[in-house]
């Protein structure tokens, strides 16, 4: 091992700079040996510890963001339905947005005395982004034909309809409870800006989100009240696809329907 080059004299040390020059010694890079493996471990170390400290603090940034109160800030700030479309549109901590062709809003006359409640878009929702134009939506069409209603018509005989979820689950999927959770506000002002008379749910998935109960075969034709307004449970066309025998309980909720609008015609 070479001496320190503080230990020199100045002749000793010109000596010792001409021989590691005639060895071919281009570059000095510091007086005391270096351990690069060390160095380089070093470095792998403290990179490692920063990556893990960027993970953790993404994970507490994620668990701090509240998207159910996101949902009810964005919808509580839509003054009209427009608004309320944009902000759903805006919207982007539901990951069915991310699966989904399109937002499907909404059908109908907005002022309406009737609005419909539907559970989720299918395929022929999501593709044309209008709730119930499938098979299901026919039928309810023709439903709706049979005591003088339809999301066509004018004045007291319309109807608006809107689904509880605007974005079709992947393979038409049942919705999660953390789904609907976080559509709710946008729901419940819905509601309040179209402001109608009554309130039809279909299905199960409707009845859950506003009425928080589930069983529509006991819930279907009994009236109660959510929202500020009187409900309806009422099956599921699709579901009456599947069960044609129950249409006989779905011709006499619409009869219901039809005598409640009488009732308290305005």
């Amino acid at each position: 091992m070479l001496p320190p080059m503080d230990s020199l004299d100045w002749h000793s040390a010109q000596a010792m700079l001409a021989w590691q020059a005639e060895m071919g010694v281009t570059e000095t890079i510091s007086e005391m040996p270096v351990d690069r493996f060390a160095a380089a471990e070093a470095a792998l170390a403290e990179t490692a510890a920063k990556a893990t400290a960027a993970v953790a603090g993404a994970s507490v940034a994620e668990a701090e963001v509240d998207p159910v109160g996101l949902a009810r800030q964005a919808a509580a700030s839509a003054g009209d339905l427009a608004a309320l479309k944009a902000a759903l549109g805006a919207f982007e901590e539901c990951e069915l947005k991310r699966g989904a062709r399109n937002l499907v809003f909404a059908d109908g006359m907005p002022e309406a005395r009737v609005m419909i409640v539907g559970e989720a878009p299918g395929r022929d929702e999501d593709r044309e982004g209008r709730p119930f134009v499938g098979r299901a939506g026919h039928l309810l069409d023709r439903m709706l034909d049979a005591i003088d209603m339809g999301r066509a018509k004018d004045g007291p005989k319309g109807v608006y309809i809107t689904n509880v979820l605007p974005w079709r689950p992947p393979q038409n999927r049942e919705p999660t409870t953390e789904e609907i959770a976080m559509m709710l506000p946008f729901l419940e002002r819905h509601v309040a800006l179209a402001d109608p008379d009554i309130l039809i749910v279909m299905g199960n998935i409707s009845a859950s989100a506003v009425l928080g109960k589930r069983g529509i075969t006991r819930l279907r034709g009994q009236w109660t009240e959510a929202m500020g307004r009187p409900v309806l449970p009422m099956f599921h066309p699709a579901y009456l696809l599947r069960n044609p025998q129950m249409k006989r309980e779905a011709w006499a909720d619409l009869l219901e329907l039809q005598a409640k609008l009488e009732t308290t015609a305005t």
